[in-house]
């Protein structure tokens, strides 16, 4: 999965069918003040959100820490959103054409989408829309993100003295956020809106990694163990004291504070309930959330059907492939045979695992021209999970800046190197890494000729299912040559299958954190570690898990539909952007798919159609 990391405008999905509902004045705006809009709103949320700010290669407020914990903020977020709602109906939706109109109906969606959200009590400015009294869980939320941005090598620079001195600006916000923080999670368990007790286990021990008695131990340390030598040595002295101080004097004790809370006054108050929907006004919300992950109208019953029968299309295909194998056994044994056999656990280091996944990267490299016009320019890396967040973290990428200073990162999370196993490999990296998220991401932030409001959006819907699609580019990419493998990418297009089976079962028909478990050992080759982890982040972030398949599916639908409308083949020997065919090249759908950046998958369909019908 990509990273969710607070992102403004763009972290959520859309509700459909609201393009429609502003009534445009009779008064027509130009296109320069459409713009111009455009442009407003994107500086107006922007101190709003400073660390999606530095995210995004934004530094000019890389000294805040935004306190998102407080009623004043949600109301200022209301007011934003209802004020430019307002704006865009001076503009004549049927007057415009092109990325103006699709820009015109992502923001209306977007906006629209906020306010209802925040009507429902959720906060809709965090890593993930959630309630505003669950500040945060295992999975995410600031206390993890802040260890991500202080330890040195994430988003946030340490280049100069002046980026040094800006980190202690953003730690000094610390303190008054987690107090917050506490407040709105006692809120919280006055209206019996609290977390399930067992991810609240989860967290007590990754806050308590963050506490320390010697400064130099802390992850927040890091940042000094890199000083730069061209530094003066006045600058070492004070910058090394400030941040010993800053670690022991308001970090430590922030953590220390959140984890005595979670431990001795959450966790007893944590529920036994596994959904969203135990919980006051659940049901509601969790409809909300799946609109806004999946961007489509569908119901959590739809969608659990669908699951089912994608669950049974993928049993199916690896019975074929079991069949060839001429494995003895059923699929369940061939299952616990890829989890158990030693000859899929080649390595012995992290450092192998990592090697295994920029070996793969080399095989499919030759590949892509054929399959991509487009290339990003954003470098790329494949790293290994910081260990104080590895144990409950999923293998993700983090996005780098548009010009090039920070590359985009796959993240592997390693807990024992000998107990990775090898099948999946190969999907996992075209999902998370290249063509997958590090496409798609870079080539969307590197597009300046969009409103910046769109090029450091995200959709799930599109996101998620992009990548997911990727994975079943593996043989034209010259992959997946070893069944094993391909049974592992099957497993895993089976995982994301089991997910809308999971996630709209936990949170909407009562299916307990243990049948969610032991459904996925049934259907995947996985652990049972994994499967709990997994399982978990779906208690966590309600609904976005379904992003992946249902977006996957209108991909590959909206390819089905233009190969069918254009003709022709699916390949050209080689596809460069603006020498497009007439006749239905892979590669100029792909280009066309990727080059507006993400948007909810109805006003993706419009576009496609769009472009086909001008083929």
């Amino acid at each position: 999965m990509r990273k969710l990391l607070l992102t403004g405008l763009g972290a959520l999905a859309l509700l459909a069918g609201a393009c429609n509902k502003t009534k445009p004045t009779t008064a027509t705006a130009t296109p320069g003040e459409l713009t111009a809009l455009f442009a407003g709103y994107w500086e107006r949320q922007a101190p709003l959100f400073p660390l999606a700010a530095t995210s995004q290669g934004d530094n000019r407020y890389n000294n805040r820490l935004v306190n998102d914990q407080t009623r004043a903020f949600r109301d200022s977020l209301a007011g934003l959103y209802q004020g430019y709602l307002g704006r865009l109906t001076k503009f004549d939706r049927k007057q415009l054409a092109g990325n103006d109109l699709v820009s015109y109906d992502i923001l209306q969606y977007d906006l629209q989408t906020r306010l209802d959200g925040l009507k429902l009590g959720l906060a809709m400015g965090a890593d993930f829309p959630n309630s505003w009294m669950i500040p945060f869980n295992q999975f995410g939320g600031l206390p993890l993100a802040l260890g991500q941005f202080g330890a040195g090598t994430g988003a946030q620079p340490f280049k100069t003295v002046q980026d040094y001195d800006r980190w202690l600006g953003r730690v000094h916000g610390f303190p008054v956020w987690a107090d917050s923080a506490i407040a709105n999670f006692r809120a919280g368990m006055k209206a019996g809106v609290v977390l399930p007790k067992t991810l609240v286990v989860k967290m007590i021990p990754q806050i308590r990694s963050l506490q320390t008695t010697d400064a130099t131990k802390s992850l927040f340390y890091g940042p000094i163990t890199l000083l730069p030598g061209t530094f003066a040595n006045a600058d070492k002295t004070r910058l090394t004291a400030a941040y010993q101080k800053a670690i022991l004097g308001e970090l430590v004790p922030s953590y220390k504070k959140l984890g005595d809370f979670l431990e001795k006054e959450y966790l007893p108050k944590a529920r036994a309930t596994t959904g969203h929907g135990a919980l006051p006004n659940g049901p509601a919300q969790y409809n909300f959330l799946v609109k806004n992950w999946t961007t489509t109208s569908r119901t959590p019953a739809e969608i659990h059907d669908i699951g089912l029968r994608e669950v049974a299309r993928i049993q199916s295909e690896m019975n074929a492939v079991r069949t060839r194998l001429v494995f003895h056994g059923d699929l369940k044994a061939l299952l616990a045979y890829m989890k158990t056999d030693r000859r899929f656990f080649p390595y012995k280091t992290p450092e192998d695992v990592l090697n295994g996944f920029r070996a793969i990267q080399g095989r499919m490299q030759p590949n892509l021209k054929k399959l991509f016009g487009r290339t990003p320019k954003t470098p790329f890396e494949v790293r290994q999970t910081e260990a104080f967040r590895a144990a409950s973290a999923s293998a993700e990428y983090n996005q780098g800046t548009p010009d090039g200073s920070r590359p985009g990162i796959f993240y592997v999370p390693i807990l024992d190197a000998t107990q990775y196993r090898t099948p999946g490999m190969e999907s996992l990296f075209l999902h998370e890494a290249i063509p997958g998220h590090h496409y798609q991401v870079s080539l969307q932030q590197e597009n300046t000729a969009l409103p910046k409001f769109r090029r450091f959006a995200w959709y799930g819907a599109m996101g998620e299912g992009w990548a997911l699609y990727c994975e079943s580019l593996g043989r034209e990419l010259g992959l997946y040559k070893d069944p094993y493998e391909y049974l592992g990418a099957l497993s895993q297009e089976m995982h994301r299958a089991i997910r809308l089976v999971i996630d709209t079962g936990m949170h909407s028909q009562n299916l307990t954190r243990e049948q969610a478990i032991q459904y996925s050992l049934d259907n995947e080759a996985t652990t049972k570690e994994a499967a709990t982890a997994e399982v978990e982040r779906y208690m966590a972030i309600p609904g976005q898990a379904l992003s992946y398949k249902i977006g996957q599916l209108k991909i590959r639908e909206l390819r089905n539909r233009a190969r069918q409308q254009l003709g022709g083949g699916e390949h050209l020997r080689e596809h460069r952007p603006g020498q497009y065919q007439n006749k239905y090249s892979l590669a100029a759908f792909h280009d066309e798919l990727l080059k507006d950046g993400v948007m909810p998958l109805d006003i993706l369909d419009q576009k496609m159609t769009r472009w086909a019908d001008a083929q």
